[in-house]
């Protein structure tokens, strides 16, 4: 499953580097030393990696989000699968789809400097999820390094100048800088400066952008992780937009931490790290992750959940999408959803870039394994819940699909003395709906299960508690659930009209699928034109 190349390059050479010699299909590699950093040039740089998505708007903005979430991508030593910058046949990939519960994405690995794969980029764009690549020196070998670029401005600027240049050509949006050996006298002195004249040029020159400085080097150049900011760190914090701490915090650090006086008014730039691996003495990690966010979110800060991929890494692969599903619904009550904000028409056919067929309006047009971020559309709010003796939740599947690798899975038990809908909120958007709209959805239904839609609205100058209902006029498709059964529902799309309550006001917009035993099912939302 190919992905056109963006044509913002025209007539440039493509070395060797940017080919597998095994596939020869086109990759992504990071840059390995600082003469390779220092003699990079525009017309050196991959075609196939230029992001083809820009970053989308999106409500709350991430300037204003008081307590942010940021995933550090840590996996095998990095530029797996995901290398392939137009796919892949890769039968079990690692995939990330929760982009609505996290704010930055980071692409690491232990390269000087790593470009996050266009794959990456363009999937976290699309929902709003800011993309920042790492600068990082380690051993003996990063300490002399350090030593020559920070000798002086001159060389200071030099490299900072090369990391603004690749971030605006890749097209994402900054930089985390890990420097993991001490340094000299001479370097420790000139690295706020050039973390100050980073973060200046990449405000300058790549809009949204960030850089972030690991916890690890302090004030007097040792290497001495202090797991919280203070005294010894804050000089790095105050040349940059934020800190993300290493992981051996305790309870005391976040309480230190709120009294602070470096941290106030700059709580939320101050990313509590956890390694979900639970390496270390740690609060928690693993699938009680929650237990350290539950911690943090009480403090009022943001947070850096690191290698998320053990739930791949660690557990079967063919669970993949279970244990991916449980591990973020464990954590969901301490993130925080953003909405993105979508012109007309919004589209979704709830592919997460990977299958194993390629579907297109609803007929299988290629079986085989494929992978592609690129190709992943806006994903839906995806949940589970228990209630009494019933229970549903929403999952991607690949089975079936109307477009791209997968659809829309809605599967549960209702109890048969169920009374009440049972809700799943699927998607939550912000945009500007006119009086008349289309709303199209594609399903299919298991016997005795009938669908119908609920569409929720309110004006986005209000508060999110002034709901309103949208009248809905067209078809209803309906079906009898007879006894206490398994439900499923492939969701994909039905033409209906909608009425919105405000006409041509920008609106936030929510919706639900509902199922009930007593029949009045309510439905799902999928694309949206005017």
């Amino acid at each position: 499953f190919r992905i056109p190349v963006p044509h913002v390059f025209h007539c440039v050479s493509v070395t060797v580097q940017h080919y597998d010699p095994d596939t020869t299909e086109p990759v992504i590699c990071g840059l390995q030393t600082l003469e390779e950093l220092l003699s990079w040039k525009r017309s050196d740089a991959n075609p196939f990696n230029v992001a083809s998505v820009p970053l989308a708007p999106r409500e709350p903005s991430l300037a204003s989000t008081p307590r942010k979430t940021l995933v550090s991508h840590d996996m095998m030593g990095g530029y797996l699968d995901d290398r392939f910058l137009q796919g892949s046949d890769s039968e079990a990939p690692y995939v990330f789809y929760h982009w609505n519960c996290i704010d930055i994405f980071n692409y690491f690995s232990h390269i000087l400097v790593t470009i996050p794969p266009a794959g990456w980029t363009n999937a976290a764009h699309k929902h709003g999820v800011a993309v920042i690549g790492t600068f990082i020196t380690e051993w003996t070998a990063g300490g002399l390094m350090c030593e020559d670029f920070l000798k002086g401005e001159e060389s200071y600027r030099a490299v900072a100048d090369k990391l603004v240049q690749i971030s605006h050509c890749y097209g994402f949006d900054g930089w985390l800088i890990n420097i993991e050996n001490t340094l000299t006298e001479v370097a420790v002195k000139n690295m706020p400066l050039f973390l100050r004249y980073l973060t200046d040029q990449m405000h300058e020159r790549v809009s949204g952008s960030l850089v972030l400085w690991y916890d690890s080097v302090v004030d007097n150049g040792q290497l001495r992780w202090q797991n919280e900011l203070n005294q010894s760190n804050r000089i790095f914090f105050e040349a940059c937009d934020g800190l993300f701490t290493n992981y051996n915090w305790k309870e005391t650090s976040l309480e230190f931490m709120s009294d602070y006086s470096a941290a106030q008014g700059r709580q939320a730039d101050i990313y509590v790290g956890v390694d979900v691996f639970a390496r270390g003495d740690v609060v928690a990690g693993k699938f009680e992750t929650n237990k350290a966010l539950e911690i943090i979110r009480k403090h009022n800060f943001s947070t850096a959940i690191f290698a998320p991929g053990w739930v791949y890494e660690t557990q079967d692969k063919t669970e993949f999408r279970h244990n991916q599903d449980r591990f973020w619904a464990l954590l969901s009550d301490h993130l925080y959803i953003h909405r993105p904000v979508s012109p007309l028409p919004f589209i979704s056919s709830f592919c997460q870039g990977f299958g194993k067929a390629v579907y297109w309006r609803g007929q299988r047009e290629r079986k085989g394994n494929w992978f592609n971020l690129s190709a992943q559309h806006i994903q839906p709010l995806y949940h589970t819940s228990v209630e009494n003796r019933g229970w549903m939740r929403s999952r991607g599947c690949p089975e079936d699909a109307w477009d791209g690798g997968c659809s829309l899975l809605m599967e549960g038990l209702i109890p048969q003395n169920q009374t009440a809908p049972v809700c799943a909120k699927m998607f939550s958007l912000h945009v500007p709906l006119p009086s008349t709209s289309l709303l199209v959805l594609i399903y299919k239904a298991s016997a005795g299960i009938r669908v119908s839609l609920q569409l929720k609205t309110t004006d986005a100058s209000q508060t999110h508690t002034d709901v309103h209902h949208v009248k809905l006029f067209g078809l209803s498709f309906w079906g009898f659930l007879v006894n206490e059964e398994i439900i499923m529902v492939h969701s994909n799309i039905i033409t209906l009209m909608l009425e919105a309550v405000h006409p041509g006001l920008g609106l936030g917009l929510g919706s639900s699928l509902s199922y009930c035993r007593t029949m009045t099912c309510r439905g799902i939302p999928l694309p949206l034109w005017t």
